[in-house]
């Protein structure tokens, strides 16, 4: 995988983007490469958290307007954005947090992973964009994920405009947890993945499903969701091991 950069240095497994000579754009190549990584450590447990950068300038341009350029047939253009759209799916299905450690600009399909991610760590100098209406072409796919992080009224300023938005705004925005100074991002980003696979394994994993499967309920069913989750999270010997723990007043030793 040419594209992008793999290292597993338990417990954070750490994908970098790895085409700085094109904005780490998500040409099809790419978007396979990611969605083929993230299958073969989807069930590794020795990996608790998943972290996604990018080398170069950019972290992501989005897709690769050399690409779309060329003269492609309907099913070609249904393949790519299709094959996107199961990337940033299998993102949120990962049984591990995937944090983005966002260090320059986040544009278009490359704004969509980041606002796919489950928390988004990002330097005071990136920023973030989905310009497509100024070029003929609206995000449209980015716009399913951006306008659920931030909601519509946001995501339409975004989408409508093209503007680019800064670290800061877009943590206003609730697109970002944490913004740091460049030189400080991969400390920040090592200290929060190290805290999180501090805790059980079956725990977060658990609680991550749980929560995008009630994200979208009503209210009624999103109770009666979080009500089955929390009793079987409580039958399970972590939890059994964490509560003990807390009341002898020791660190808990976990199973997973």
């Amino acid at each position: 995988m040419d594209s992008i950069q793999f290292e597993k240095d338990a417990p954070i497994g750490w994908i970098l983007l790895d085409c700085p000579q094109s904005r780490n754009a998500l040409s099809l190549q790419v978007i396979n490469d990611l969605v083929d990584v993230l299958q073969k450590i989807k069930d590794d447990k020795s990996i608790k958290v998943i972290v996604i950068g990018g080398n170069g300038p950019a972290f992501s341009s989005g897709h690769d307007l050399k690409e779309l350029s060329e003269d492609h047939d309907k099913p070609y253009y249904h393949t790519l954005f299709s094959t996107c759209s199961k990337l940033m799916q299998l993102i949120s299905s990962m049984p591990q947090p995937v944090i983005a450690m966002v260090h320059g600009a986040a544009t278009a399909a490359g704004c969509q992973l980041v606002a796919s991610c489950d928390l988004v760590i990002a330097s005071e100098e990136a920023t973030f964009s989905t310009p497509g209406v100024k070029i003929g072409l609206f995000c449209s796919t980015p716009m399913v994920p951006l306008s659920r992080v931030i909601g519509h009224r946001r995501a339409l300023d975004m989408l409508l405009t093209g503007r680019f938005v800064s670290a800061e705004e877009a943590k206003d925005f609730g697109l970002v947890n944490r913004v740091v100074p460049i030189d400080r991002l991969k400390q920040e980003v090592l200290a929060i993945a190290h805290e999180i696979a501090s805790y059980s394994g079956f725990t977060v994993s658990f609680g991550k499903k749980s929560f995008y499967d009630q994200i979208d309920l009503d209210l009624k069913n999103a109770y009666e969701h979080a009500v089955d989750a929390i009793v079987t999270n409580c039958l399970h010997p972590d939890a059994k091991e964490g509560i003990k723990a807390r009341l002898d007043k020791r660190k808990p030793v976990w199973i997973e």
